[in-house]
């Protein structure tokens, strides 16, 4: 499918708009497919966009290639409020990238991950996987940004007992 760049920029920008002021992030699975169906039959996005391609597949375009992109720019463009909240502040070498979860392996070994406190049990476990396949790595830390899921204190300790449990040496929150 070729879609001219234009097109394409102009119906990300105004998708990325109205999740921006729709909460996107924050938003359960069951209210975005409420929107991916409302965008697909739209006639400024979905229409434009079935000039181009099977209007069948419109709605996965704009799920995997427009807001995919939305919530990993999202959530990389905190990658400095992490290492900061986690005292990772300064100039740091990194090793390795990860995604899904998000993720740096630093030049020290350490591991940060992070992502939404509705994914801690991706989150956790990424991390402990990550740390005990990459030989003399440590699960330094993890961060989860809040995302109504785990705001009580009853849930806060229970992630809490897990990270500990699997070796996780920090676990901070950012609301």
């Amino acid at each position: 499918m070729n879609i001219p760049d234009d097109v394409r920029n102009n119906i990300r920008d105004l998708i990325w708009a109205r999740a921006d002021k729709l909460g996107w992030s924050d938003l359960p699975d069951i209210e975005r497919s409420k929107f991916y169906e409302q965008w697909t039959r739209e006639s400024t996005i979905g229409g434009a966009l079935a000039h181009y391609m099977d209007p069948r597949k419109v709605r996965v375009y704009i799920k995997d290639s427009l807001l995919k992109p939305y919530e990993r720019a999202k959530v990389s463009g905190t990658e400095q409020q992490i290492l900061i909240k986690l005292g990772l502040d300064g100039e740091l070498s990194v090793s390795q990238r990860y995604i899904k979860p998000h993720g740096l392996r630093l030049g020290d070994e350490r591991i940060v991950s992070w992502g939404r406190s509705r994914d801690w049990k991706l989150i956790v476990m990424a991390m402990f996987e990550r740390a005990t396949l990459n030989s003399g790595a440590s699960a330094f830390g993890v961060v989860l940004l809040e995302s109504g899921k785990t705001a009580d204190g009853k849930t806060r300790a229970l992630v809490r007992d897990a990270a500990e449990k699997l070796g996780i040496e920090r676990l901070e929150w950012l609301d």
